[in-house]
């Protein structure tokens, strides 16, 4: 196994190895990882995300999964780093985490089977695939802006090569707390499945993302709150919760919501016992 992280080296975005608990640029120069300064360790020409996969999420919506895997893509220019901002635009309440499993593309992939799949992932990392549920009454179906919006897709700290997937634990803590615990074991679907799948009619290219689900337990975070996803075998992605300065636009475009849908989603099984009565739908 070996770990592949991208820093800002001198001012210069540079691919650096975890060695003996240094980074390490081929040229030599080394960085302690704790002040590093991390940019998401992969450049995709693509970030696609399955939606349930997950048993006991699925068992929280009190849903049943479809036959076969369903999608959506987050674009690139909602990447970010670790330990980077995640920013809660003015205006919006329900930011929530989901602590998740990135796939990394190795080399170009299309039409394999499952059983080939593996030989053309270069490696795992950890994903948080933050969604800003606000606009979930009108991106539910693309989810673009509920899942796209700039800082949305942080992972990292790094690329870990030659991982093995199975039965690994999947934690997302809040502040300190732990509020997802999961295994990889309740995937309905695995890493070599999604790959094969995705790749029927979509060529992956190298450096590709596909995030594999997320487990129970979804919540709004605030701006102030550090949240860390931690998986075993891959590390510990850390980013903060901050306030955007500039409120969402009121004269363009659909404004964000509260509605039944938006908060039932946000809170899970939780917002009946809170005390929070939404809208009535008229």
């Amino acid at each position: 196994m070996a770990e592949y992280r991208r820093i800002l080296l001198d001012g210069n975005p540079t691919q650096v190895e975890l060695i003996g608990g240094e980074l390490v640029a081929a040229d030599g120069r080394t960085t302690d990882p704790d002040t590093a300064v991390h940019l998401a360790p992969t450049a995709p020409s693509k970030i696609i995300c399955v939606h349930l996969n997950y048993r006991s999420r699925v068992d929280e919506f009190m849903a049943k999964l479809p036959p076969a895997p369903t999608y959506f893509q987050k674009p690139v220019s909602a990447l970010n780093g670790h330990r980077g901002a995640v920013v809660r635009p003015e205006r919006c309440q329900w930011l929530n985490y989901e602590g998740e499993i990135a796939i990394v593309i190795g080399r170009t992939c299309r039409n394999v089977s499952p059983a080939d799949a593996g030989a053309y992932i270069a490696g795992y990392t950890v994903a948080n695939d933050y969604g800003l549920h606000d606009f979930r009454d009108t991106d539910a179906g693309s989810m673009l802006r509920v899942k796209g919006s700039d800082t949305l897709c942080p992972v990292g700290p790094g690329v870990v090569t030659d991982w093995d997937f199975h039965g690994k634990r999947i934690t997302t803590t809040v502040n300190g707390k732990v509020i997802q615990d999961g295994n990889t074991d309740e995937m309905e679907w695995d890493m070599h499945y999604l790959v094969a799948d995705i790749a029927r009619n979509i060529t992956l290219e190298p450096g590709d993302l596909l995030l594999s689900g997320t487990p129970a337990y979804s919540r709004p975070v605030q701006p102030g709150d550090v949240v860390t996803v931690s998986v075993e075998g891959l590390g510990a992605l850390e980013n903060h919760i901050v306030a955007g300065p500039t409120p969402i636009r009121d004269d363009v475009g659909a404004q964000p919501t509260s509605s039944e849908e938006v908060v039932s989603t946000a809170l899970g099984g939780e917002w009946e016992f809170r005390g929070i009565r939404p809208p009535q739908r008229g």
